[in-house]
């Protein structure tokens, strides 16, 4: 069923970002957009959800339309290509592909604490990296993790070929621990864990990336240079309407979470919808942007997260910032 939704958000994406469709004559202008989110919803895109019930969006004059995506990879290219308006994903996979020459560009990170992890029931006492050796880890082809994983490994002394790799879909990953086919999954702090304590009846404890020596800038908004350079006020409404969402939304995550009931057939319970948001929100802020509202983001965090995904091998180049990230229209402190 979630690979039946998540296929049809995906062929929405050719006839669904107009950019320009007009509301009827005598009703305030409105131009339709489409968001493609890094995977099928869940609690931590509550903000964009709640912002649509709470007319947000709209008042920022835009009739947003929100899509399951499959993996924060083929968001970034679908938003270069142009086959979505704006997406959200995580920076890792925004890195690697300005790298490679796909036209795209962050316009703020939201979760600037990565929420990767590797998940497992806490029964298994698995308190370090390398603990992992010789365990099967299941995780799903496309999304960030598979390019922040073997970093991961790397950063504590290990390499792929230490553990067993077993590629599933997202369903898949929670069942197969759950069965016990697979030992651990990789997944985000804020998404997968609360589920399969609540499938399971079992306590899960995590491996976080950013506890092991490897943290960086996660999911945020990003858009197509063509569309920065041809329509840079909608990016601007976009950018201000996610912004004023997320803050909304921070003050308010029981509201934020009941905004998503309907939003998918695949969606978790709203106990876990909950808890996967309020997760989220930990996830916020670095040191140098505390205090700064939701998607504000310093140049010296885009330095180091870039440093760390040169040194990891997630990006190649090590560009300046402004190769990844259009400051111009990114939320200001």
């Amino acid at each position: 069923m979630k690979g039946t939704a998540v296929v049809a958000g995906l062929l929405l994406l050719a006839t669904g970002c107009g950019g320009g469709a007009q509301a009827p004559q005598g009703q305030e202008s409105k131009t339709d957009v489409t968001l493609t989110l890094n995977w099928y919803p869940y609690g931590e895109h509550a903000p964009f959800y709640y912002g649509v019930k709470q007319g947000i969006f709209s008042k920022h004059g835009i009739n947003l339309k929100i899509q399951a995506g499959q993996g924060s990879g083929k968001t970034v290219q679908a938003t270069g290509a142009g086959q979505t308006d704006f997406g959200w994903a995580d920076t890792s996979a925004l890195a690697a592909a300005v790298d490679q020459g796909v036209p795209v560009k962050s316009i703020g990170v939201f979760l600037q604490t990565t929420p990767a992890s590797v998940q497992f029931f806490s029964e298994k006492n698995i308190k370090k990296p390398q603990d992992l050796k010789g365990l099967k880890v299941a995780t799903t082809a496309g999304d960030a993790l598979t390019k922040t994983f073997p970093a991961f490994l790397k950063q504590n002394g290990m390499q792929e070929s230490d553990v067993q790799i077993q590629n599933v879909d997202a369903a898949g990953k929670i069942a197969a621990v759950i069965s016990g086919r697979a030992d651990v999954l990789l997944g985000f702090a804020s998404d997968q864990g609360p589920t399969i304590k609540e499938k399971a009846g079992k306590d899960v404890s995590y491996l976080k990336f950013s506890e092991f020596g490897l943290n960086y800038f996660s999911n945020g908004l990003l858009t197509s240079k063509s569309k920065l350079q041809q329509d840079p006020d909608l990016v601007k409404k976009m950018v201000a309407a996610t912004a004023e969402a997320w803050s909304a939304a921070e003050k308010d995550p029981q509201a934020a979470a009941d905004s998503m009931k309907g939003a998918s057939e695949q969606l978790p319970s709203a106990t876990v919808v909950l808890e996967q948001f309020k997760t989220t929100l930990t996830l916020l802020h670095t040191e140098k942007s505390k205090g700064q509202g939701p998607g504000v983001n310093s140049v010296e965090d885009w330095k180091t997260t870039i440093e760390t995904f040169v040194k990891t091998g997630i990006a190649t180049k090590g560009q300046d910032p402004s190769a990844y990230w259009e400051e111009s229209v990114a939320p200001k402190g």
